[in-house]
């Protein structure tokens, strides 16, 4: 049975920076991508960066609204996806879920999400 538990939300001042993480565990033998998709109130799930593996070579994506303050980057050897996000600001802020796709499963598992608040 696979896992992923998120860490590193809270409450976080405008213009501040967060670190999310978040760690696979269980039966893998292939991870073929990890991500972070975000769910504020009153609003549908969204992508907010995923990195795929190419072997040696991981390659990110990321949503215009985030990616020129954003990093997704990733441990392989750890199973572990982080996502930077700095210049927070209010309109961040959302439970913040992560995706992964392991083993070729057809459908990809989630985590339990983290709530990220951004206020003064």
């Amino acid at each position: 049975q696979v896992q992923l538990v998120e860490s590193g939300g809270g409450l976080v001042q405008p213009g501040g920076s967060l670190r999310l993480s978040c760690a696979a565990s269980g039966s893998i033998f292939s991870i073929e991508a990890m991500g972070w998709y975000r769910q504020a109130p009153g609003k549908q799930r969204e992508l907010v960066a995923t990195i795929t593996s190419g072997g040696v070579l991981n390659y990110p994506t990321y949503a215009d609204s985030v990616w020129a303050r954003s990093t997704i980057s990733r441990d392989n050897a750890k199973n572990t996806v982080y996502l930077q996000i700095d210049i927070l600001r209010p309109e961040d802020t959302a439970v913040y879920y992560c995706n992964s796709r392991i083993n070729w499963r057809p459908n990809a598992y989630w985590g339990q999400g983290t709530q990220v608040t951004v206020s003064s």
